[in-house]
């Protein structure tokens, strides 16, 4: 009994947080973009999902409204900032999985109660618990972030001195799609030389245009 009230809490956490941030990440987006981004909004839904991983058995549902909610408007933020920055993010991967993951170990630290998994994490800061278990999850956090950095540099440098990390121009003008799999994932674009009717002309001075 104690194990299916437990999963059914877990699936009732994940589902509020994944529904409120597609929500807040679409209003954000609305109020940013003047319209409501359809991109944007499944990316909210993906940013509340890995926010309530790390807490989901240890939250209210309550607390998992307020934690998918604030990871919908981050993601939308965290997906503009990256691109200010020129940081090759094209999916919102590093936004919804990175700052959005970030955030969500964080929020173990805030928002656990002790009464959903007794004898675990205790409580969080906003449940009178003090900052013990935040500063554990945010050294977690930092732990895995310097890890991630340093083997990641290790990786891309390897990659970089042997086969190299970029494709010919024409290649990835092409799509990588056509390159490596031989099929097109978006058949309602192709490639146009400027000037021209539309045709399938890859190559530099070519653009993708919507068809």
């Amino acid at each position: 009994m104690a194990a299916n009230a437990s999963i059914a809490h877990i699936a009732t956490t994940t589902n509020l947080a994944a529904a409120i941030g597609a929500i807040t990440a679409m209003i954000t987006a609305w109020i940013m973009f003047k319209k409501p981004d359809v991109s944007m909004t499944l990316n909210g839904a993906l940013a509340g999902l890995v926010a309530i991983t790390a807490p989901c058995a240890f939250v209210s549902p309550a607390s998992s409204v307020v934690i998918g909610g604030a990871a919908g408007v981050l993601v939308v933020l965290a997906v503009v900032f990256f691109d200010k920055v020129h940081l090759d993010d094209p999916v919102g991967a590093v936004s919804v999985h990175g700052v959005c993951g970030c955030f969500g170990t964080l929020c173990v630290g805030l928002f656990a109660q002790d009464q959903f998994q007794p004898g675990t994490t205790g409580n969080g800061l906003f449940f009178g618990g003090g900052s013990s278990l935040l500063a554990h999850q945010a050294i977690g956090a930092a732990a895995v972030f310097g890890f991630v950095v340093v083997c990641g540099l290790i990786l891309f440098g390897l990659l970089k001195a042997t086969v190299g990390l970029r494709v010919k121009p024409e290649e990835e003008l092409e799509g990588l799609d056509v390159g490596e799999h031989g099929m097109s994932a978006y058949p309602d674009f192709e490639l146009v030389e400027k000037g021209s009717g539309v045709g399938s002309i890859p190559g530099v001075g070519a653009k993708v245009e919507s068809v």
